[in-house]
């Protein structure tokens, strides 16, 4: 899934999390409908003591920050943006904490990348106290990206087994949109593989004019799920 290219920038309000993402980004449609969903969610489960599992550059933080008492990124020592903002060096099937160590947990589009997702979801199922909640975003429909780390993609079924699998209950399975964001996000990642020179405007133009229609017509017209580009999931440890 797409990650901030930029650095040097506070972690700690919404506001901040979406600046990375401007209108003429093939994600700000996604990042807009699953930043808001996750905030959502967290007022909801989240409290005290959160892991942040892939939490890249840690700017998360501005979604759920308010939500919680003490935010611990988690990431591996070759991730590609850096363990600058990461308090735990360590990978998502073998975190460095002591069992029933969290009171909740993040994990947004890292279950693709992993080849072991099955391990990952037991590892963060060790490390959550009991009554404990985890937020997990996995993609159905997204081009590859990451590569070679790239494994995965992830119907509601397979997402409900692996889950289940790993101890979990699963509180909510959510699909983040219908056909409309997912095609034109799609095609907005397309676009952009002709943004130089004087088609630069034009592309970013229509880029822009993506993402401020689709979420209207994934509203308005025939909602269909079945397209869906992403899943959330908030599991709880019994």
């Amino acid at each position: 899934m797409p990650h901030p290219e930029t650095s040097g920038f506070q972690t700690d309000t919404p506001e901040n999390y979406y600046s990375h993402y401007p209108i003429t980004d093939p994600a700000h449609a996604v990042i807009r409908i699953s930043g808001s969903l996750i905030r959502q969610k967290a007022a909801k489960y989240f409290s005290e003591k959160l892991i942040d599992i892939g939490c890249g550059k840690g700017i998360k933080r501005g979604l759920i920050g308010e939500y919680i008492d003490d935010y611990v990124g988690l990431d591996h020592e070759s991730s590609p943006h850096g363990t600058d903002a990461v308090d735990l060096v360590g990978t998502a099937q073998n975190i460095p904490a002591d069992d029933n160590s969290f009171d909740c947990a993040l994990c947004t589009a890292v279950l693709e990348h992993l080849r072991y997702p099955q391990e990952a979801l037991k590892e963060a199922f060790r490390v959550l106290k009991p009554g404990g909640y985890v937020l997990v975003t996995a993609p159905l429909y997204w081009h590859l990206h990451e590569e070679p780390h790239d494994y995965f993609r992830y119907t509601r079924y397979g997402l409900e087994h692996l889950f289940e699998s790993a101890g979990f209950s699963i509180a909510e399975l959510i699909p983040l949109s219908g056909f409309w964001v997912t095609f034109g996000t799609v095609f907005s990642y397309y676009l952009c593989g002709f943004n130089k020179g004087i088609l630069k405007p034009i592309v970013n133009t229509v880029v822009a004019f993506i993402n401020w229609m689709v979420p209207k017509l994934d509203r308005g017209i025939l909602r269909d799920e079945r397209f869906t580009w992403m899943y959330m999931v908030v599991a709880r440890k019994p």
